[in-house]
């Protein structure tokens, strides 16, 4: 739908600490022949496990959870692929201990130390972080914001953004001279949306365009939008931020309004997400109140 991307900037605030490097997750799954490993039948394995080094269980949980960390498709040949990669470092623990002597090495007990670390906090985060639940009727009553935002018209463009004068003055003689706008878009752009040629989303706003009603677009480059006829440029730069920008209104259309239960799940995670971070924020304010924090 036209406006669900508008509610996808979600951003997580707590990152799970991985437990196996996906480099070798990734090395481990491109191996195309595996080390035969002689195993016990699974009958005589016990429940949940999938094999044993000298006595010492690895078990499915263990497996499940490698899977997830590699973020690749679950398939025979990756659970194959990982169950030996678990083997093989089960076996070079052992070796190494035997040794005894890597158990005092700093490099050991710092990564012993953050793991511990990263597991307690995010355990302490789970349990002291509770944002408040969203309901159904705040989900709706943002639906309803939204659409009695939007115009009656939406907008289809791109940008290039440069630095300087000089560099969007230069950028409008190489349009005028026949340049692609999308091409030279993803070679002198500074703007994040670059690699897509300039490309930003259908947006729709209420005419004569007013600070804050611009779905996120700033107010200087809406007004330029809205006067340009399709297929228009911005003959001068439109100057904000510290930054130029030339802009190319590319199509416009009667504005589409999605159906509710098309968008309601966004909608709610974004509300969720809002929720979380005003959560945390309270917590981190309470915990910096009461600290001596020296910088």
């Amino acid at each position: 739908m036209s406006y669900a991307s508008t509610y996808r900037r979600i951003q997580p605030l707590l990152v799970a600490c991985s437990l196996v490097a996906a480099a070798v997750v990734q090395a481990a799954y491109a191996q195309t022949t595996a080390v035969p490993i002689s195993a016990a039948p699974a009958s005589n394995l016990g429940p949940g496990i999938i094999a044993k080094v000298n006595n010492v269980a690895i078990t499915d949980a263990q497996l499940q959870r490698a899977i997830q960390q590699s973020g690749l498709p679950d398939s025979p040949n990756l659970r194959a692929a990982l169950k030996n990669q678990l083997v093989s470092r089960e076996l070079f623990r052992q070796d190494a201990e035997k040794t005894h002597a890597y158990d005092n090495r700093p490099e050991v007990k710092q990564a012993m130390q953050e793991a511990k670390d990263a597991t307690i906090t995010q355990l302490y985060l789970r349990d002291v972080i509770k944002p408040a639940p969203v309901t159904e009727e705040q989900v709706k009553a943002q639906f309803d914001n939204i659409v009695a935002s939007l115009g009656d018209k939406e907008y289809k463009s791109r940008l290039i953004q440069v630095g300087d004068a000089a560099a969007a003055t230069d950028v409008l003689a190489k349009l005028k001279a026949g340049a692609d706008f999308a091409q030279l878009a993803q070679q002198v752009s500074l703007a994040q949306n670059k690699a897509r040629g300039g490309e930003l989303d259908w947006v729709s706003f209420k005419v004569p365009v007013q600070e804050g009603h611009t779905q996120n677009l700033p107010l200087p480059l809406a007004q330029a939008l809205v006067a340009l006829p399709a297929g228009g440029v911005t003959s001068i730069p439109v100057n904000w931020n510290n930054a130029y920008f030339i802009v190319k209104l590319e199509q416009v259309r009667p504005t589409q309004v999605p159906k509710y239960d098309s968008v309601k799940a966004v909608l709610r995670q974004q509300q969720e997400a809002a929720a979380l971070e005003k959560a945390t924020l309270a917590v981190v304010s309470k915990l910096v109140k009461q600290a001596k924090i020296e910088q």
